[in-house]
Parts: structure tokens; C-alpha cells; sequence
């Protein structure tokens, strides 16, 4: 069964590339679109994922993290005040410009934090020190933005907001869903740089002590506190990854992109699947005409589509492998991992045994006595 079902598919060296080429097509786009939509909600939220903290105390109705709305600092001490709260730091999230030493300016997103405690600050440091950023002035970018920035080495110093800025380190592969680069610096340096007032902070990051039940913090918190949402580490990082996604229909794009390659590579299996089968017609009849059941011969066609299928998805996950790797340095986020490369190879196994269904449909309504006829 398997040596016809090859012999078969490897009959027309043509309509086989023709095959794979749509498979490959297929697997690609899926894998890219598929790794782009995780890459992105995974980036719209990693502030919030690597902030390791238990609470986000914000404004009232902030859907998002970048649109977080000035509060008093007032607020912090009252925070403290709540049993089971064993720490709360201030935390900025702004917008702002970036001068570069060529005269040209960029957007970019200033994260204020507190060195000391790290809450909310960089990771992934590959050049100098978090501590660092206590000094006066001291920012850390990341190196995928190094370019865009017109950054080269540490030491360098820029203008934010009309402010000295001097970067103090690296960071990797920290990427924005936007192109506006994130900036790391001390929360007092943050002061500077963004529209803000010098007694307001637009965060309150919450720690809870050992054992305290995360709810019940909470609700003291918003039961001393007017004027604020309480919110945990996943419950804000869902609501941004909410909007990013669905509300402005970034993401729904993407699935699509996802959902369209998947069509244009079914289609373009079933046809080639469905022009070998025709070819064969007569073959099957014979076999037919020599008693073999329907069963036989459909799982001939399924096998064919099965083998199309796997070499497909192997040289398919070549590229897409290929993509990732040169697409990195660009700034596009492509997540690719082994979950996604089985999911794709479900998608590729299910697509192209859905097209063969096509053929077997074909052939087991075939009369065998045709194949006697002239």
C-alpha cells in the first residue's frame, strides 16, 4: 500500500513540486502568522509579565498599560497602610521623544522604576548594571533598537524630552508592539523626561506579604483607597493583551493572515491530489476490478496526501525556521516554539487528508467495468 501510494505521488515530479509547493506555502504562513500573534500579545503585556509583583494599583478605568492616568503619590502611603502589603513602589509608563545626535527624533516609552527593588525594570542585561541607572541622567536600552536610536556603545549621551540622557546598558531582545522602543531609568530620572508632575506617579506596583491572600489585600486596598482599580500581575496583563488584540483588530489581522494561508494551501493540495488521482484513474479501477474494497483504495489516496503532507511540513518548518532567524534583528516579534511546530503539523496532517477527501470520493464512485471500455 505504501510503495503504490509513493509511486503514485512520485509518477509526476511536476505535479509533486507543484504539491509541496502549495504545502510549504501553507505551513509558512500559518507558522509565521500563528508565531507574529503570539509575538505580539506576549509583547503587549511583558512589562506587566516581568514586573514581579502581586498588584497594580491604577486610575480608575485604565484599559491598558500605556494609557495609565496620573495619581497622586499620596495614594502609596495609603497603600502601605493595608495589612498584608509588605511593599508598593512608584511606577512610570509615558510616552516621549528621543533625540538622536543626528539632529532626527524618535517616539519612544520611558519606564520609570525603582533600581533598588527592580520591580517593573529590565531583564535580559547583557551590558552593564540595573544599579546603574541611579545615577543622574542613567538609561538602558535595548540592542534591537540600537540602530533606530543611534546608539553604539554605553557612555553615549542623548537628549529626552529636552533632558540629558546617558545610557548606562543593554538590554535583549525586550521588544515593542509598536515601534516606539522602551527606555529604562530610575523612577526620579523618569520625572524629567515625561509630562508629569513631580508628585504624581502613574502606577503603584504592590507586593503582599508571605501567605497573605491576594483578594483580601485587594479589596482593602480599594475599600481605603478612592479613585483607583486594583488589579493582579495577570488580570492587567489580560486586559492589555484584550485590547491590544481585539479591540484596535491587530490581532484578529494576523489570525486572518493565519486562516487565508491555510485556504490557499487547501485548495491548492486538493487540486494537485485531485489531478494525480485522475491519472490514476484507470490504476484504481483496475484494482477495483481485481476485488479490492473501497477501504484499499481510499487509504491509497490518504496515504499519498499523509507523505505530500509530512515532506511539506518538514521543508515548510526549514524556512519558517529561516524566517524567524533573519526576521529577529528587524524588531518583529516571532515567537516559535515546539507547541506551534506540533500545532502546525496537526493543521498540515488535517488540511491534507481534508483535500483528499475530494479524490476518495472520486474514485470509490468509480465503475470498474469502465476501465474494459475503449
Amino acid at each position: 500500500m505504501f510503495t503504490l501510494a509513493k509511486r503514485n505521488l512520485f509518477h509526476d515530479k511536476l505535479r509533486l513540486a507543484v504539491t509541496l509547493t502549495g504545502i510549504v506555502f501553507a505551513v509558512v504562513l500559518i507558522v509565521i502568522e500563528l508565531g507574529l500573534f503570539v509575538g505580539f500579545t506576549r509583547t503587549t503585556s511583558a512589562l506587566i509579565d516581568h514586573s514581579h509583583v502581586d498588584l497594580w494599583v491604577t486610575s480608575s478605568h485604565v484599559p491598558y498599560l500605556e494609557l495609565g492616568v496620573p495619581m497622586n503619590e499620596r495614594k502609596l502611603y495609603q497603600v502601605e497602610a493595608v495589612p498584608g502589603v509588605t511593599g508598593v513602589e512608584k511606577y512610570i509608563v509615558r510616552y516621549t521623544r528621543w533625540n538622536r545626535l543626528d539632529g532626527g527624533q524618535d517616539q519612544i516609552q520611558v519606564i520609570g522604576f525603582d533600581p533598588d527593588r527592580s520591580w517593573g525594570g529590565p531583564w535580559n542585561v547583557v551590558e552593564g548594571d540595573v544599579r546603574d541607572l541611579k545615577i543622574p541622567d542613567g538609561v538602558m536600552v535595548d540592542d534591537v533598537y540600537k540602530k533606530k536610536l543611534g546608539v553604539t556603545r554605553i557612555g553615549e549621551v542623548f537628549e529626552i524630552n529636552g533632558h540629558r540622557a546617558r545610557v548606562v546598558g543593554f538590554t535583549h531582545d525586550i521588544r515593542s508592539f509598536t515601534t516606539s522602543p522602551c527606555v529604562f531609568t530610575s523612577f526620579r530620572n523618569a520625572l524629567d523626561y515625561v509630562p508629569i508632575e513631580r508628585n504624581q506617579t502613574t502606577y503603584l506596583l504592590v507586593k503582599t506579604e508571605p501567605g497573605a491572600d491576594i483578594e483580601t489585600v485587594r479589596q482593602s486596598i480599594l475599600d481605603r483607597v478612592a479613585g483607583v482599580d486594583v488589579l493582579t500581575s495577570r488580570e492587567f496583563s489580560h486586559l492589555t493583551q484584550r485590547y491590544w488584540t481585539f479591540t484596535t483588530g491587530a490581532g484578529i489581522a494576523i489570525l486572518l493572515g493565519a486562516i487565508l494561508g491555510l485556504l490557499v494551501g487547501f485548495v491548492v493540495v486538493a487540486q494537485t491530489i485531485y489531478a494525480t488521482t485522475m491519472d490514476h484513474l484507470k490504476e484504481f479501477g483496475t484494482l477495483k476490478a481485481m476485488g479490492a474494497p473501497n477501504g484499499y483504495v481510499r487509504k491509497v489516496i490518504l496515504l499519498q496526501a499523509l507523505i505530500a503532507a509530512v515532506m511539506g511540513y518538514a521543508l515548510g518548518m526549514v524556512i519558517s525556521g529561516l524566517v524567524v532567524h533573519f526576521g529577529q534583528p528587524a524588531g518583529a516579534p516571532i515567537v516559535m516554539n515546539w507547541w506551534m511546530a506540533f500545532a502546525a503539523l496537526l493543521i498540515t496532517l488535517m488540511m491534507c487528508a481534508g483535500a483528499s477527501l475530494i479524490s476518495i470520493n472520486k474514485v470509490t464512485r468509480l465503475d470498474p467495468a469502465t476501465v474494459f471500455k475503449g
